[in-house]
């Protein structure tokens, strides 16, 4: 019996938090890392008789993102209080939008080794943010921050398009860019500035219908949404295989334990009793303002990719992954001016210094380095001061202190070796160290070369011009009879 094939349908909901001076109905400062329940008023702690009020550069941010993900802006929308009963929500409701929200439609474009294809967006809609439980490792005891109450939020949830965890993980990671250009959040999913919850289903592929929704919540990083949604997707396919049935359920990840734990069931799910917000009337969005606002829109990761493509001659791939980081691609750009070869600054961006960024869990907008001290690097290599192998070391050094590539190579030392006579002393050595290695390459054995090679730069420590070392060491050895 052929085995059975399952179809995955995903579809994920995030939350962005806007980067706003003060809270979305109130006056009170929105600063993340401020001291526990200091950033409070009536109005975000809901006591009797405060009033809400419209924070107008959170709208406008908010219809700067339902533009960029070519949402409809609804010309008329209403704010609606979402009620259910949690300690972090001090008013036993939050503010948020149901029926007239500000936005629908749209999609997201992202692009892969298959092709480009669109994710549709099935809503943007404003709502404020619910306060934070801290809870004490060491004591049975749970604290709350309401400073994060009445943050603005936009939830942005897309159709149930995706079809896999890693299109999931291109999805967050192309919407994070265009968000990050728009410079309408910070994006940092560590603060909980960007958060993501995801809906995934299985069902075989003779079923039209879609499966049993679980939804995942508690996935602090992009790495975090894939692994979750890798291991539930197994999960699934293990229980429909088997023949038994699936629950609608909540699931937690557990990131220790790799897995994804039970939350509740539908029976327990909310009922939030959604009714109109009534000390907020409804707002009218001209489509004036909404032009307005479009005209402002920066050049979007899309388009960056295509223009890279056609000004510097770069492959697809190198484009997008170039673009896929706002602060990396300002670099290239700023690089190039002064570098004119992108296809080798591209590959030490992407190669040696992302390396470096991910293995310190860094952004790239912590880098110390310049694009002056990039481009003064790759000229020393081009004009054969040092050799790649040492820029590889110097580059790490630039990135962690800041310094120049030329006070780093005079510093220490690293100038490459580049006299032909200082070169053969050392190849002399070498020969005469190898007698069977170098008998083996005089028999035909190519790969002794190679040996050789690399025993000539370890007593050069690296130093000596590879090219030149090369072309000596086959003239030498040219002359050798045995």
């Amino acid at each position: 019996m052929d085995k059975q094939v399952y179809i995955t349908t995903i579809g994920l909901e995030v939350h962005l938090q806007i980067s706003t001076k003060t809270k979305a109905f109130c006056g009170c400062a929105n600063e993340f890392g401020r001291e526990p329940n200091s950033s409070t008023c009536p109005v975000c702690l809901g006591l009797p008789g405060s009033l809400p009020v419209l924070n107008k550069k959170y709208l406008e941010h908010a219809i700067k993102v339902a533009v960029a993900l070519d949402c409809k802006i609804l010309g008329s929308m209403k704010f609606d209080r979402k009620n259910y009963f949690y300690p972090d929500l001090p008013k036993n409701y939050q503010i948020s939008q149901y029926d007239m929200p500000l936005s629908t439609g749209g999609s997201v474009e992202i692009t892969s080794t298959a092709g480009a294809r669109r994710i549709g967006i099935t809503r943007v809609h404003m709502e404020e943010d619910a306060g934070k439980l801290i809870h004490d490792q060491k004591r049975p005891l749970s604290f709350i921050d309401y400073n994060r109450t009445g943050t603005p939020l936009l939830e942005i949830v897309s159709e149930p398009d995706i079809s896999s965890p890693e299109e999931a993980h291109l999805y967050l990671s192309t919407l994070k860019a265009i968000l990050e250009y728009l410079e309408v959040s910070d994006c940092n999913m560590q603060e909980g500035s960007l958060r993501c919850d995801a809906n995934i289903s299985v069902r075989p592929s003779s079923q039209k219908a879609l499966g049993v929704k679980v939804e995942l919540k508690n996935m602090n990083t992009f790495k975090g949404v894939r692994q979750a949604l890798e291991y539930e997707e197994k999960r699934q396919v293990k229980i429909l295989s088997s023949g038994k049935k699936l629950s609608q359920e909540t699931r937690l990840w557990n990131a220790e334990k790799k897995i994804t734990e039970l939350m509740r069931t539908k029976e327990q799910a909310h009922d939030y009793r959604y009714f109109p917000e009534p000390d907020l009337v409804p707002f009218k969005i001209s489509p004036g303002l909404v032009q307005e606002i479009r005209d402002t829109l920066p050049e979007m990761p899309n388009d960056k990719r295509l223009r890279f493509i056609k000004e510097y001659k770069i492959s697809e791939y190198d484009a997008a992954v170039l673009v896929s980081d706002k602060a990396m691609s300002e670099f290239f750009s700023a690089c190039v001016k002064l570098y004119p070869k992108p296809k080798n600054i591209a590959n030490w961006l992407m190669g040696d210094i992302s390396g470096y960024l991910n293995a310190n869990n860094m952004e790239f907008g912590q880098l110390k380095m310049s694009p002056e001290a990039l481009a003064e690097m790759l000229g020393l290599i081009d004009k054969g001061t040092i050799s790649g192998k040492i820029a590889k070391d110097v580059v790490v050094d630039m990135i962690s202190t800041g310094r120049s590539a030329s006070d780093i190579v005079k510093d220490k030392g690293l100038t490459q070796i580049a006299d032909a006579p200082e070169i053969e002393g050392f190849i002399e050595e070498v020969i005469g160290e190898n007698d069977k290695v170098v008998d083996d390459y005089l028999s035909g054995k190519d790969k002794a070369m190679g040996f050789l090679i690399g025993q000539l730069m370890r007593k050069t420590k690296g130093k000596a011009n590879p090219q030149m070392a090369n072309e000596l060491l086959k003239k030498r050895l040219s002359k050798e009879k045995r």
